[in-house]
């Protein structure tokens, strides 16, 4: 696929107005353009509808109008089925060129397999990513929290060779006990990323968090995940409804945007992903990271949000094609 295993972009190339999308223009330093990406941890959220989707625009148009305001997602469905061709290349072509996903690695290989004998597996699914070409940027191999080194260790050495060095990949440890110093230089070793995750919970949403931040690679994958005991009561039942916020966490935003800050020196590109169940609304706590970075994401107006206008999608993809050629 040709993805160097540090490259990133000169430029944004792809969205109108030379290089970073419409809401960006006059915003960001040529450095914080190049470096971070701001984005959500899914697309396709019913809730969003009317908030941030305009009330009457088709589902199979939400991501082509969520590439319009947000550089980068983290597709969350490939963690339960490696997707269909036809899937991946409705994404490619409906998202601008500079436009990134991180997919999420499926769970047949991480959370039932646990990293054994899953070769022709992870075979399988990066041959399905191959569509997306230059606009696949990171795999993120979530484990599950009952994974742990005890169990899990002989595994994880055996699984990271496997790893094709023309694919970036990121391990999230959900299981404390693999926070040693053996395990940095493990990923070091395989230039395989540590993500960091605020995985905090709600009645801590006062307090910076404290986490094990080692960096393994030349970039930095963090996710915003919250607490999801709020998303289903005993029952099952949705708590909330996430299309807007429902409780911020400031001293967190704050401590994370500090990080990012202190490491973009350092570091090729920021890969930042925002779950609802952080604040109960993704993409304005994005706006709100971003805001902390020192440049605006602005998300759409109560116009654009009220009714679709099929025309400026449709100018925007001719806009993003002239570009791109």
């Amino acid at each position: 696929m040709g993805l160097g295993a540090g490259g990133l972009p000169g430029r944004m190339d792809g969205f109108p107005g030379g290089g970073v999308p419409l809401s960006w223009q006059g915003q960001l330093n040529l450095t914080a353009q190049q470096k971070i990406r701001l984005g959500s941890c899914a697309w396709s959220f019913e809730e969003w509808r009317g908030d941030f989707y305009p009330a009457d625009l088709p589902p199979g148009r939400w991501l082509e109008f969520y590439s319009r305001y947000f550089p980068a997602v983290e597709v969350d469905s490939t963690f339960y089925a490696v997707p269909a061709e036809s899937a991946v290349r409705r994404w490619m072509e409906r998202t601008p060129a500079a436009f990134r996903f991180a997919c999420k690695l499926p769970r047949e290989i991480t959370h039932v397999r646990h990293l054994r004998d899953c070769e022709a597996e992870l075979t399988a699914f990066l041959r399905a990513l191959e569509p997306l070409g230059e606009k696949l940027h990171v795999i993120l191999i979530q484990l599950p929290p009952f994974f742990a080194p005890k169990e899990g260790r002989a595994a994880l050495r055996e699984f990271l060779p496997q790893l094709p060095r023309d694919f970036r990949f990121a391990i999230e440890f959900r299981h404390p006990g693999w926070h040693r110093p053996q395990i940095i230089h493990l990923l070091e070793k395989h230039r395989v990323c540590w993500v960091w995750a605020d995985t905090s919970p709600l009645n801590e949403r006062n307090l910076a968090p404290f986490e094990f931040l080692p960096m393994t690679t030349d970039f930095l994958y963090l996710r915003l995940l919250g607490d999801y005991a709020t998303k289903y009561d005993r029952d099952g039942q949705r708590v909330h409804r996430y299309g807007k916020l429902l409780w911020k966490r400031e001293a967190a935003l704050e401590s994370w945007a500090l990080k990012i800050e202190r490491h973009l020196t350092e570091t090729r590109s920021v890969w930042s992903f925002v779950n609802n169940h952080f604040e109960g609304f993704a993409l304005e706590t994005c706006q709100r990271l971003a805001q902390r970075l020192g440049f605006e994401l602005p998300l759409p107006s109560l116009e654009e949000t009220a009714s679709a206008d099929p025309g400026q999608l449709d100018l925007f993809r001719s806009d993003a094609a002239a570009t791109e050629a």
